[in-house]
């Protein structure tokens, strides 16, 4: 505690008594927004827009700050009209003041800076580790203190101070704040890094900065993430210069006129000033922030309330098309309870099977995400372990062309569900089911063409449990990116139909999907692998492996390929080939790509029950897609090289099926 009062001395003082007058330095930076979508937002964030800044920053004793705005140059990857509060264009002086504020209020206000007399008598601080910096001439011993609220339903900070033993001067500060700092219901978290370097070996001034805003949509649970990502390098940092008084006179940041902004020069694209790890689902130095926050404070105090909601996930959950149901429309309720506990309930009626779908479940999760979960529902599932098209994409070429891409049946039962969280690099779940599955008819009539016959899928009542894991994109060896998925249950199966009665069976099932990205300059090279078997004989027809699509098996007919294992191996070359000038108005002016996809595939599968002949051994097809509207739309024309034919696609990119 001494140690923390000679540091709020200091900040007090404002830094007069160690012969720093004044400095100013240049400051690089980049802000981006990106978006996320899907029900746990599984997949990277797409970059919607990203600015380049360079900014002057100048500072004088006692504590007066100017920032002017010299450079700024964006891109707009996709349509929006974001607007950045002006204090997200500069850095952060002084390691903030001593009522901590961000976007001009209107996300944190009104929050008490740790190292401040008020701050004394309202946070815990405990020191939990040090290091040691070392220079030609000097050694530094720096504590690190952790930060926690003595109330945490107020507005504060949850973090930690690094400080030179020696003065007490802070030479790193990681943070995040309460729930009731944040002024904004729709703010998820806000985390905060601000890195100092030594100058003149005496005076941490600003060297490195990061802060990230995430905030997530409410209307109807659908699930959508807006993410700010500010990034700054401040360097050329000069002590003690000849700064003049009116200098500092008028707003705190100002900027220069637009067309001189733009006159600034830049180096490379604008895209090249985005760090690699911006794209990422998550950066380990905020997880890391939000970790400890999570450790110091109760998770509640950092997680978003929600109160009774509309809750429907995807479009195709307010209304769908396929040859069971035809025409279904349905929707759903959610109630937070408080403390983690949460209720819900979803419908859904078939215009065509005249049949109601239902699903009830209770939950409690922590801020994290880990959590429990029982449900009981009477619904319908589909066969396979990869979707082949968007939903939307399902219901238009089922109700136009008799196009449907489901193989549907009936599953009633109850569930457990386990959620431990982030461990070993992975989201780790574990399910435990009662399932009664039979199989279902064709009800519905196309506008043109006509039906596959209903997917026989067998009677039978199973006890499952399901081990599932997903790593989402993160950097990988040789520049690329690797996402993971996979799971391993174990089934217990009594046949209830008269075709397979008997003595119950027990088998295993393991499935995978991987999906790793390696960039090429402006290119990109994907690799996409499923790969599942069936461990042990007697399997019911739903759980065995079915390829065949536009994902699994272009140039093959749907669910051509059936067997108790398999593996589908695409190679895709992604080359930018031209851009689209697109004026949007109030978003502002932008170049639509289109990009070409040349791409490969291999799929083999092992003898199965069904389709024996045309499902055993190797298949290949190739194919070429086609990326637009911003990496929106596909389009795919491909070929099957044994015994396949022509197929032709038009979907959204898989990023979207999620909410589709």
């Amino acid at each position: 505690m001494s140690l923390v009062d000679i540091a709020i001395a200091r900040r007090a003082a404002q830094l007069a008594d160690t012969g720093l007058a004044n400095f100013h330095a240049t400051a690089h930076g980049s802000l981006t927004f990106l978006a996320q979508l899907g029900e746990g937002f599984p997949d990277p964030p797409k970059v919607v827009r990203t600015d380049e800044l360079a900014v002057e920053v100048y500072w004088r004793a006692p504590n007066e700050s100017k920032q002017r705005i010299v450079g700024r140059r964006d891109t707009l990857l996709l349509p929006t009209d974001i607007q950045y509060h002006r204090d997200h264009l500069a850095i952060v002086q002084n390691n903030f003041p001593s009522i901590i504020r961000l976007g001009e209020g209107d996300e944190v206000r009104d929050v008490p800076h740790p190292l401040s007399g008020l701050g004394r008598t309202i946070y815990d601080y405990a020191i939990t580790d040090s290091l040691m910096i070392r220079t030609n001439d000097r050694t530094f011993d720096v504590v690190m203190v952790r930060v926690r609220p003595k109330d945490v339903t107020q507005p504060r900070a949850v973090g930690a101070v690094y400080l030179d033993r020696a003065n007490g001067s802070v030479v790193r500060m990681t943070f995040s704040f309460t729930r009731a700092a944040l002024k904004d219901e729709q703010l998820e978290d806000v985390s905060v890094i601000l890195e100092n370097g030594l100058v003149d070996g005496r005076f941490w001034l600003p060297r490195r900065q990061e802060i990230e805003i995430r905030r997530a949509g409410s209307w109807m649970q659908f699930p959508a993430r807006g993410i700010i990502r500010g990034r700054w390098e401040i360097c050329c940092v000069q002590v003690n210069a000849d700064l003049q008084t009116p200098l500092f006179q008028g707003p705190e940041i100002v900027s220069l006129p637009p067309d001189r902004l733009r006159a600034y020069p830049f180096t490379g694209s604008v895209i090249d000033a985005i760090p690699g790890d911006v794209r990422l689902s998550e950066n380990d130095d905020v997880r890391r922030v939000q970790d400890e926050a999570r450790e110091l404070v109760r998770a509640d105090a950092l997680a978003r309330v929600e109160r009774t909601a509309l809750s429907v996930p995807t479009i195709s959950d307010i209304v769908r098309m396929n040859r069971v149901e035809g025409i279904a429309v349905g929707g759903g309720l959610t109630r937070s309870l408080g403390n983690g506990f949460s209720t819900g309930g979803r419908a859904s009626y078939g215009t065509s099977d005249h049949a109601f779908k239902e699903s009830i479940s209770a939950a409690w999760r922590r801020a994290s995400g880990a959590g429990i979960s029982v449900a009981a529902h009477d619904d319908f599932r589909s066969a396979g372990d990869v979707r082949e098209v968007s939903g939307v994409r399902n219901s238009i070429a089922a109700q136009e062309f008799g196009s449907d891409m489901t193989d549907e049946y009936r599953s009633r039962g109850f569930t457990l569900g386990i959620d431990a969280g982030d461990r070993l690099g992975a989201r780790w779940s574990l399910t435990l089911a009662r399932d009664q599955q039979s199989p279902l008819a064709v009800h519905a009539k196309p506008v043109s063409g006509s039906f596959q016959p209903a997917f026989a899928a067998d009677s039978v009542t199973e006890w499952r449990a399901v081990l599932q894991a997903f790593h989402a994109r993160s950097d990988a060896p040789f520049g690329s990116t690797l996402q993971l998925g996979g799971s391993l249950s174990v089934t217990r199966s009594h046949f209830d139909g008269a075709a397979r009665a008997g003595p119950s069976t027990w088998t295993g099932r393991i499935s995978a999907e991987a999906q790793i990205e390696r960039p090429f300059g402006e290119d990109r090279l994907v690799l996409s692998t499923t790969a599942a078997t069936v461990l042990g004989a007697g399997a019911p027809a739903q759980d065995l492996v079915y390829f065949g699509g536009p994902m699994t098996g272009p140039g093959y007919g749907y669910h051509e390929f059936a067997g108790d294992a398999g593996v589908s191996q695409r190679v895709e070359w992604r080359h930018p080939a031209w851009t689209i000038p697109i004026p949007l108005g109030r978003f502002g002016p932008l170049r639509m790509p289109v990009m070409l996809a040349p791409f490969g595939q291999a799929i083999w599968t092992e003898t199965g029950r069904q389709n024996e002949a045309a499902a055993a051994g190797w298949h290949e097809s190739v194919g070429l897609g086609v990326l637009s509207f911003f990496d929106v739309l596909r389009f795919d024309v491909a070929r099957g090289l044994r015994h396949g034919r022509w197929t032709f696609a038009l979907d959204f990119t898989r990023d979207f099926w999620r909410i589709l």
